[in-house]
């Protein structure tokens, strides 16, 4: 087993300022690389989960990431710990990372001839670390990756800025108990560490110095917004939020109706999210706020109702006549003049509209794919292909039929060449 200093891991666009973050754990100073063992003694041990399958099975949401690593290996080493018991050998503890230490271990049980399985890819910490130092990694880690989803960064946000509070404290001369490091809420752990401030405005921690030591290309605005709702909305409905890619406004609001009308607001959620009519949610909120008297489900009909009032609004904008020729003001005609002026080509014969529930299942399609693209997954080459050929094939229809003279033949010839 090698072993070599390990200063910092990549900066993955300068996102934060990991050096300056890692450095304010004595631990995490001391952290080490190592190539481990992914069998046998020095391999690293997980707690418990239930929730594990067996290491000859790869479940089916490792597929990709197994896939990656038997082409360029693992990229980004994982976390653990180095347990010491007197008269016992050390072992190594999993601290974050068990996706890919399961994507490794079925690696190499079923591809033993693949290098990339061969050994795992580790940074070791002396442990046992604390809840803290635990949380700092997984945000160094999530920075460094990719930009987090609100609820996350709310969570990273309110962690900084409980740190930087408690430097001033202790630099103060005020002491912070123990139970308040054991609060595991970051926003309940802010107004903790707050309430042992009080009135001290040297040792207030503004988002602007938060900002700044995170590194963040956000406004203070935003960061005040971002937390307002983490703060509002319970821990798991912000992890849900997160999921469906949520956005803040929509959050925002949804806190608003929650403080004033809690049942009415988780029988949406509830109702939407398992009709996965999720899209519907921030006309479901408007709903909720401008009319009290309703209860969820009349809420949702309604809101289902202005919804379909708006798309065949934007439909019947995109399908009217045109009252101007290609450049040329149209001129006032007599009804005798236009009939007889009019030719089989200047009157293009009237078409049945696409039906409305085509439209909304192309729609909901469309906003359940942007939820798993903005939630951070992948789109196929080929399916990625096959989507640009579709839209753009729409696109210049939805174009020509605002044109006069175009035709359904025109828009579809124009696609298939830009094709």
């Amino acid at each position: 087993m090698t072993s070599t200093s390990f200063e910092a891991p990549p900066d993955g666009g300068s996102m934060i300022r990991l050096t300056e973050i890692l450095h304010r754990s004595v631990k995490l100073r001391q952290r080490r690389f190592e190539m481990l063992p992914l069998r046998g003694q020095g391999a690293p041990f997980t707690e418990p989960h239930a929730r594990n399958p067996s290491d000859t099975l790869p479940p089916s949401e490792l597929a990709d990431l197994i896939s990656s690593m038997s082409v360029i290996g693992l990229l980004e080493p994982v976390l653990a710990e180095e347990i010491l018991v007197d008269g016992t050998a050390p072992t190594i503890r999993l601290v974050t990372g068990e996706r890919r230490l399961r994507a490794m271990r079925w690696g190499a049980v079923n591809r033993p001839e693949n290098p990339h399985f061969q050994a795992l890819p580790a940074v070791v910490c002396p442990g046992p670390l604390s809840e803290e130092e635990r949380h700092m990694w997984r945000f160094v880690e999530n920075f460094a990756r990719e930009p987090l989803r609100p609820g996350e960064q709310a969570a990273a946000l309110l962690y900084q800025r409980c740190a930087i509070l408690v430097g001033k404290l202790l630099k103060a001369g005020k002491p912070v108990p123990q139970e308040v490091y054991a609060i595991p809420d970051p926003a309940e752990r802010f107004l903790a560490l707050e309430k042992i401030r009080g009135t001290d405005s040297s040792c207030a921690a503004p988002w602007s110095e938060v900002l700044d030591r995170l590194g963040l290309q956000l406004n203070e605005r935003k960061a005040s917004e971002l937390v307002r709702a983490f703060r509002a909305l319970p821990r798991d409905l912000t992890e849900e939020m997160d999921e469906a890619a949520i956005r803040l406004n929509t959050r925002i609001r949804f806190a608003e109706l929650r403080n004033g009308r809690a049942q009415a607001a988780e029988g949406i959620w509830a109702a939407l999210k398992s009709s996965k009519r999720l899209h519907l949610l921030p006309t479901a909120v408007n709903v909720g706020l401008e009319e009290p008297e309703l209860g969820p489900e009349e809420i949702i009909t309604e809101a289902e109702e202005r919804q379909d009032a708006a798309n065949a609004d934007r439909r019947a904008k995109l399908t009217r006549v045109p009252t101007r020729e290609l450049g040329h003001p149209m001129q006032p005609t007599a009804p005798a003049e236009a009939a007889a002026e009019a030719t089989p080509a200047d009157t293009a014969p009237s078409r049945p509209a696409v039906e409305s529930n085509t439209i909304r299942t192309a729609l909901d399609g469309i906003r359940g794919l942007l939820a798993e693209v903005r939630a951070g997954k992948e789109i196929a080459r080929y399916d990625r292909g096959s989507l640009r050929l579709a839209l753009r094939e729409l696109h210049d229809h939805l174009e020509g039929a605002t044109a006069d003279g175009a035709t359904d033949h025109d828009a579809t010839t124009e696609g298939s060449e830009a094709a």
